[in-house]
C-alpha cells in the first residue's frame, strides 16, 4: 500500500544541481580559448599557402634584391613554426603586426574602422527584428493562407538573394530612380567635417552626431544608414521570420495553449500573448550565428555602399594582397564571433534553464 508520504516522494521534482548556471558559464568561457586558438592557427596557415606576405603584396613591384631584403627584415625567411610562435605571442599581446602596403598597425585599423561595422551590424539587427518578428507572427496567425504563403516566399528570397545584388537594386530604385536616399557613404560632407572636429570621437556616427547636438546631423547619419541597413538586415529578417513562424505554430499546439483555446481565448490573443515569448527563445540562440552572417555580409554591404568599416577595408587589402592586414582583420572578426556566441549562450541559459544541463 502506497502512503501519502511515498506518493509525495514519487512526484517530488528533482532539485536542480547547485551551481549549474555558473558551471555552464565557466565551461563556455573556457571553450573560447581553444576555439580562438584553432581559428587563429587556420587563418595563419591559410595566409601562408601562397607564400610569404611580402612577395604576395610586393612581388613584381620591387627588384629581387630589395624584395629579399624586405622579406628578411620582416622575418618571413625563417622556419614557419618560428613565425607562427612569434605571431601567436603577438596576438596575445594585442599586436597583429603592421600592414605591408601602408605600414599602419593593424590594431589601429581595427579600432578606427571597427566601430563603423559595429554600427552597421546594429542597424541591420534592428531592421531584422522590426521586419522578421512581426511578420513571423502574422505568418503564424494566417497559417496556410495566402498571407502565410507570400511571407514565406518573401523570407526565402530575403536570405537567398546575394547581398551585393540586393544592395545594387536598392540603390537603383531609391537613389537613382527616385532620388530619395543617398547611394553611398556614412554621412554628408558637412556632417563628416563636423564630426571630425568633435573631441573624443567614438567612431559610431549616430552617437557622435547626438553628442554634437545637431538634429540635422543625426538625421543625415540615419538617412545614410537606411539602404545599407536594409540590404544587410533583410537577410537576417528572413531567417527570423521563418523561426518565429515555426516556433509560434509549434507553441500553439502545446497543451497549455489548447487549454486556453478551450476556455474561449481568441486566436489573436493566443498568438500575441501565449505563444509569442516562447517563440523568441530560439531567436536569442540564433543571434550568435547571425552575428557571423552580419559580419561576413558587411564586407559586401560596405563595399557596395562605400561604408568605410572593417568589411570595406578588408576588401581593399584583399585587392592589394596585403595578407598581414587581412590576417589581422579576419582574426579579430573570429574573436568577436566567439565572444558574441559566449554572450548569447549565457543569455539563452538565463532565459531557459534547461540549456544549462
Amino acid at each position: 500500500m502506497v502512503t501519502a508520504v511515498d506518493a509525495a516522494a514519487v512526484v517530488k521534482p528533482v532539485a536542480p544541481q547547485r551551481g549549474g548556471l555558473w558551471r555552464y558559464i565557466l565551461i563556455r568561457l573556457v571553450l573560447i580559448i581553444p576555439t580562438v586558438f584553432i581559428l587563429v592557427t587556420l587563418v595563419f596557415l591559410l595566409m601562408r599557402v601562397t607564400g610569404d606576405p611580402i612577395t604576395a603584396a610586393l612581388g613584381g613591384k620591387l627588384p629581387p634584391d630589395q624584395l629579399a631584403e624586405r622579406i628578411h627584415e620582416a622575418g618571413y625567411d625563417r622556419p614557419l613554426i618560428v613565425q607562427y610562435a612569434e605571431y601567436i605571442g603577438g596576438v596575445f599581446r594585442g599586436d597583429f603586426g603592421n600592414t605591408i602596403t601602408d605600414g599602419r598597425p593593424v590594431v589601429t585599423i581595427l579600432l578606427q574602422y571597427g566601430s563603423a561595422t559595429l554600427e552597421l551590424a546594429l542597424y541591420a539587427l534592428i531592421v531584422a527584428f522590426v521586419l522578421g518578428i512581426p511578420l513571423g507572427l502574422l505568418a503564424a496567425y494566417r497559417r496556410d493562407r495566402w498571407q502565410d504563403a507570400a511571407l514565406r516566399i518573401a523570407a526565402i528570397l530575403g536570405y537567398a538573394t546575394p547581398i551585393f545584388f540586393l544592395g545594387m537594386v536598392l540603390k537603383l530604385i531609391f537613389s537613382v530612380a527616385l532620388g530619395v536616399l543617398p547611394a553611398s557613404g556614412r554621412a554628408g560632407t558637412r556632417t563628416e567635417l563636423a564630426l571630425q572636429s568633435l573631441d573624443g570621437q567614438t567612431g559610431i556616427y549616430l552617437i557622435d552626431a547626438i553628442r554634437l547636438g545637431r538634429a540635422d546631423a543625426v538625421g543625415d547619419v540615419l538617412w545614410h544608414a537606411v539602404l545599407p541597413a536594409l540590404a544587410l538586415g533583410i537577410l537576417t529578417a528572413g531567417i527570423f521570420l521563418r523561426l518565429v513562424r515555426t516556433n509560434v505554430i509549434g507553441t500553439l499546439g502545446s497543451q497549455y495553449v489548447t487549454s486556453a483555446r478551450a476556455r474561449g481565448v481568441g486566436e489573436y490573443r493566443l498568438v500575441t500573448k501565449h505563444a509569442y515569448r516562447p517563440a523568441l527563445i530560439p531567436i536569442v540562440t540564433v543571434i550568435g550565428l547571425q552575428i557571423a552572417v552580419l559580419l561576413s555580409g558587411a564586407v559586401l554591404t560596405e563595399t557596395t555602399f562605400e561604408w568605410k568599416g572593417i568589411g570595406f577595408m578588408l576588401s581593399e587589402y584583399l585587392k592589394a594582397r596585403d595578407f598581414v592586414a587581412v590576417q589581422g582583420i579576419v582574426v579579430m572578426i573570429a574573436v568577436v564571433v566567439a565572444v558574441t556566441n559566449f554572450i548569447v549562450d549565457v543569455v539563452a541559459a538565463l532565459i531557459d534553464p534547461r540549456v544549462r544541463y
